[in-house]
């Protein structure tokens, strides 16, 4: 069942790029939406579809050892939304069929290397898949041509070798250390007390390059650039979930269920992640554009996790793990937003688009959803996740850390008002022309988001009676 994630979005980048010109005009939308649909539902009900799927026919094709746990398949189907809304973004926002159909493309690759990611079970494919997924990113962000979107694509190329050399580095450490690099080896050298000052390195080294890939504080500075002077549908793409699985969910993965990490590195996490919760929230205060204030935002969140992840309990890293998938949806939902706004007016300066939700209603109304998840208002899906992790937190014995946690979330409230105020709610007799409506497509993905984003909240009671006989 698991290769059939990999294998899928592989063989439709191959069967669009045969020589038929109908693929490049005809169905190549259709064909990538159907096989992200595919992917979102064989997440959700795998049970029921991997039964009816022969696994000796799959590993044909795979030498390497694939894992479909709880942890991946939350993932898979987060990807596969996401993935789905940048399409659907792609398709409403960019220039030429062209670059339409390259869109494709690059997302399939990018996808393949997500999905990868999501299910290898050793260290070396990981750091493969991981470089595969960024090679995508490095085109995705330039694919307009727009100077300042190369500018952001140099700074992330520059800052990701440099993540590439840390992991390499620690690569190289963990296979003398342990003689294997797949997860279940690693764990035994953990376990058996061998070469701990070297496997220590080696985590310390790979930890700093996920920290990069991340967008962690004091690594963020591609962040605002890659997020907010990308195309519309990229930044969706980006911000919404290519980053987070190349770097928060291997964190989630390494530092959840395979390293061994000692207190002193759990300080090191925990301070990370409360820099970047505070840093990159006052960061925000200062930006007058929407998409780089919701850049800094997402550092911000991805802080939350990271806060998480260094507490090192199993409610902690609950709270981690469903943060992540919250996160991934208002995100998404915010840039879908900005897309709209720059779709009618041009632009997404915020003194240059003041006051114009009266022409956005849809966007307007969902905007609010997305920006309430995200400082953490009940009873939308954002604050059920910020609960658990501030609740586990307090029950670690980390108040200063809980308190940071939960002060932030006052800030974050706070500079998201001051942008609906400005943006959507406050009176004005500007006016701005308009650049054209906004398709239906947008609409309906800002709707689906804010729809997900208000039923997870909603049900959340529910999730978590299933999620507690997962994890813990």
């Amino acid at each position: 069942m698991a290769s059939v994630f990999i294998l899928a979005p592989f063989l439709l980048l191959i069967i669009l790029n045969l020589p038929f010109k109908f693929l490049r005009r005809g169905i190549a939308f259709w064909l990538a939406a159907g096989l992200l649909l595919i992917q979102i539902l064989s997440s959700a009900l795998h049970q029921r579809i991997a039964a009816h799927i022969p696994p000796d026919l799959l590993r044909l094709f795979f030498s390497f050892k694939l894992s479909l746990d709880t942890l991946a398949l939350v993932m898979l189907f987060t990807i596969g939304i996401v993935a789905l809304v940048a399409l659907l973004v792609a398709r409403a926002t960019m220039a030429t069929e062209r670059h339409k159909f390259n869109f494709i493309n690059l997302l399939l690759i990018s996808l393949t290397g997500m999905n990868t990611t999501v299910l290898v079970t050793d260290l070396f494919s990981l750091y493969v898949f991981i470089e595969v997924t960024a090679l995508s990113v490095f085109v995705l962000m330039a694919i307009e041509k727009n100077k300042f979107a190369i500018e952001g694509t140099f700074k992330y190329l520059i800052l990701s070798m440099i993540a590439s050399i840390f992991m390499l580095t620690a690569l190289a450490f963990f296979l003398l250390s342990c003689r294997d690099i797949s997860f279940s080896g690693i764990q035994a050298a953990f376990s058996a007390h061998s070469n701990v000052a070297l496997l220590n390195v080696a985590v310390m080294l790979f930890l700093c390059g996920l920290f990069i890939k991340s967008g962690a504080v004091p690594f963020h500075g591609w962040v605002p650039d890659a997020y907010s002077e990308a195309q519309a549908a990229v930044s969706v793409l980006l911000a919404g979930i290519i980053t987070k699985v190349a770097g928060v969910y291997v964190l989630l993965r390494l530092f959840g269920t395979v390293f061994v990490v000692s207190a002193n590195l759990q300080n090191v996490i925990m301070f990370v992640g409360a820099a970047s919760i505070v840093l990159a929230a006052l960061a925000a205060f200062r930006q007058g554009d929407m998409k780089r204030m919701l850049a800094y935002s997402s550092i911000s969140q991805v802080g939350y996790i990271i806060l998480a992840l260094g507490c090192g309990t199993p409610l902690a890293y609950l709270g981690a793990v469903w943060h992540f998938f919250n996160h991934a949806i208002f995100k998404s939902l915010l840039f879908v937003n900005s897309a709209s706004l720059q779709k009618k007016f041009g632009s997404t300066d915020m003194a240059i688009i003041t006051g114009m939700g009266s022409q956005l209603p849809v966007t307007s109304a969902t905007s609010l959803v997305g920006l309430l998840s995200t400082a953490g208002i009940p009873p939308l899906s954002g604050f059920w996740s910020k609960l658990l992790i501030i609740i586990a937190l307090f029950s670690a014995g980390k108040i200063a850390y809980a308190a940071v946690a939960l002060l932030t979330g006052v800030l974050t409230l706070a500079y998201f008002l001051f942008l609906e105020r400005n943006v959507f709610f406050m009176r004005t007799d500007m006016t701005l022309e308009s650049k054209g409506g906004v398709p239906l497509s947008i609409k309906l993905c800002e709707v689906l988001l804010a729809a997900i984003t208000i039923a997870v909240g909603l049900g959340f009671p529910f999730i978590l009676k299933i999620l507690h006989y997962t994890w813990l």
